[in-house]
Order: structure tokens, then sequence, then C-alpha cells
């Protein structure tokens, strides 16, 4: 396969289940809505030609946005999901229910992209930048709190993405 055009592609940043209101509790109203609202902003990605998709693959709102991506996917076979994985062991300390979504998310993405073999400080940092660097817009689940998602929007900014920010 041919590696997806920069200008056809959108990447994805958001909070982990610790950092949202409703925590881990997905039949919460409110996460039902973000997860619709995901998925609106992709399907209108997608009809102004964005076709690959980029995730990171962490806990919470990424899963979220995988998920929105394989759902249209049903309907548009020409979309690609491709796994941005910062290192081999990442799910491998997760509650088995996460680590089993991550392994089932991961096998029904197009590409997968390894970052490095093993965890190290700046691994997470590093997976963000990737996406960011091969994408031309960013979807960030973001309220302001400093973290990894900050650094992802803010490093977007700079190198001039499109950034379309969701609140939790």
């Amino acid at each position: 396969m041919m590696q997806p055009l920069r200008q056809q592609s959108c990447c994805f940043t958001g909070h982990r289940p610790e950092k949202l209101p409703w925590k881990h509790d997905e039949e919460n109203p409110r996460a039902i809505a973000l997860k619709e609202k995901i998925f609106d902003v992709v399907e209108a990605l997608y009809q102004s030609g964005l076709t690959h998709y980029i995730c990171g693959m962490a806990r919470g709102c990424d899963f979220y946005f995988a998920e929105a991506v394989l759902r249209l996917k049903e309907e548009r076979p020409d979309i690609t999901l491709e796994a941005a994985v910062p290192f081999e062991g990442q799910a491998g300390r997760w509650p088995e229910q996460d680590r089993n979504r991550y392994f089932h998310l991961v096998s029904r993405c197009d590409y997968e992209s390894l970052l490095q073999r093993a965890y190290s400080d700046d691994c997470m940092k590093r997976r963000n930048f990737y996406m960011v660097d091969h994408s031309a817009v960013l979807v960030a689940v973001y309220d302001g709190l400093f973290g990894g998602t900050m650094q992802t929007v803010n490093y977007a900014k700079k190198s001039g993405l499109e950034v379309v920010e969701i609140r939790p």
C-alpha cells in the first residue's frame, strides 16, 4: 500500500478516562454525546476530502475516535485508519477490558506504525508529533488542562495544522 497523502490525513488527540468528567462510565449521557460529536466531526472531515485517519490508540478518547472512524468506514470503504503505536507494550499494564479493546481496534486498522520497540520518557510525545507531522488536520478533545493533549494541540498549531477542538 502507498503511504496516504498528508493533505488527505487527519490525526486525533484527547484525554484519558481519568481526565474526563464521567471517568470510565461510557454509558453516561455526556460520554455518549461526545462519541456522537466525534463521529459527526469525522464525517464532516470525510466530506471535506480527508480519507486517512491516524489514532494514537490510547485509552479514553482515542478509542472513541478509532471507533467513530471504523463506524464511518462501514459506509465509506475508501477510509483508512492508522494505529500510531508509541511503543510495543503500550497496552501491557492496562486493565484486561482496555487491553482487549485496544487489540481489537488495532486489528481493524489498515496501517500500524510502531514508533519504537521499548518505552522511553518521550515516546508518547514522539507518537503525537509523528501524527501531527503526517496530517493536515488535528481533532482534539481538549479542555485546556496541561498534559500531552495540550502539547499536541500547541505543536499542531505551530505546525500550521487546522485544529478542531471538541470540549468534553
